[in-house]
């Protein structure tokens, strides 16, 4: 490696004479070949899978040439602080949910959790093909962090209870682990919220910290063993309509690769995406029914409940509107854009599918 003040015209010299000499050069440099990718979520479960299965898809992008080396939670920093490390250049990568950033980053509790918002289908077209990449990206600038969406679950859960939920009165003095503008939202009905990392919400629920928790998709709930200390498995989940889940790159490490190798990685993240969305739904499903073989309750909320949280949500929203002018830009965006995708669709409603009968072949 010459040294910064080797003149330029004579290393461009040099190369000219051994390409015409016919000397075999080593391949110019393109950024980093592996990027150490600090995780929020264990890859044992299907949200931190999401990141093994990036590296993978982005390995094929580049034929071999950039891989990811992900870190289970703690290894390299703690999980809640992925972004500013990330940030500060600590670390070079980072896999997360986006909503954990919320208190740096206000737009991100958008993203990460959003109540009564659009399907992931309507997210995932305003992300990719609005304006919603380009508006967290604006924000992530301010930081040094380039920012890929790769990864979006599907609507999560209303949440595990050790108690009935039978009209809003039951969320006053309930001590709930949730996050996000959710949080806000139970907080006016009386309730307590605490966010408590995945790790240790076993023992929250089981030791009695909680009453009841909200966390992920019933794939990646199950997995933590949440029927195992609480009763009651609640739905829709109001708090969540869709879950973005994000690869973190520190920006000086972002801009040592080539334009091509920048559209490699969107290509293994959009790929991810595509896996992500066809994965999760039908298994959520099997998920469901396994647990009620279990004996685990699966509840829906009554009509009253959803109707005292969608009020309160009308709260919440314009207070966040009011007083953080990207967050309302973001979400006057996505809902403009969703209403144009509700339209397509219910132009082309059809009839419910008549389902088969036992004798069809």
């Amino acid at each position: 490696m010459p040294s910064p003040n080797f003149p330029r015209t004579l290393l461009a010299a040099g190369i000219a004479a051994a390409m015409t000499a016919g000397v075999a050069l080593p391949a110019m440099a393109d950024g980093p070949e592996r990027l150490d990718v600090a995780s929020t979520f264990s890859t044992k479960n299907f949200l931190g899978a999401g990141a093994e299965h990036l590296s993978k898809e982005l390995q094929t992008a580049t034929g071999g040439a950039v891989s990811l080396r992900v870190h289970e939670p703690g290894d390299l920093v703690p999980a809640f602080e992925v972004f500013n490390s990330v940030s500060s250049g600590a670390i070079q990568a980072g896999w997360d949910w986006m909503g954990y950033w919320a208190g740096t980053v206000p737009i991100t509790n958008l993203y990460g959790a959003l109540p009564f918002g659009p399907s992931p289908e309507a997210f995932m077209s305003w992300m990719w093909s609005g304006e919603g990449t380009e508006l967290l990206q604006t924000e992530y600038d301010k930081y040094g962090v380039k920012v890929l969406p790769c990864f979006i679950s599907p609507q999560e859960t209303g949440g595990w209870y050790n108690k009935e939920i039978n009209s809003p009165s039951d969320f006053d003095g309930l001590s709930m682990r949730i996050s996000g503008l959710g949080a806000k939202v139970l907080n006016r009905l009386g309730a307590s919220t605490q966010l408590v990392p995945g790790g240790e919400i076993y023992l929250a629920l089981e030791r009695g910290r909680v009453d009841a928790t909200e966390f992920s998709v019933p794939q990646v709930d199950a997995a933590m063993g949440f029927d195992e200390v609480a009763k009651y498995y609640y739905f829709p989940g109001w708090h969540q309509s869709a879950s973005w889940f994000s690869l973190l790159i520190n920006q000086a490490v972002w801009d040592e690769y080539s334009d091509e190798r920048k559209a490699q990685f969107e290509t293994a993240c959009r790929s991810t995406l595509q896996w992500a969305m066809a994965e999760a739904p039908p298994e959520q499903v099997r998920t469901i029914h396994a647990l009620e073989e279990k004996g685990v309750e699966v509840r829906r909320f009554p009509d009253e409940v959803l109707d005292a949280l969608q009020q309160s949500w009308v709260e919440v929203r314009k207070e966040e509107m009011e007083n953080n002018p990207a967050f309302a830009k973001a979400y006057r965006s996505l809902m403009k854009h969703a209403g144009l995708i509700d339209e397509w669709y219910e132009l082309q409603a059809m009839p419910a599918i008549i389902p088969l009968d036992e004798g069809d072949s």
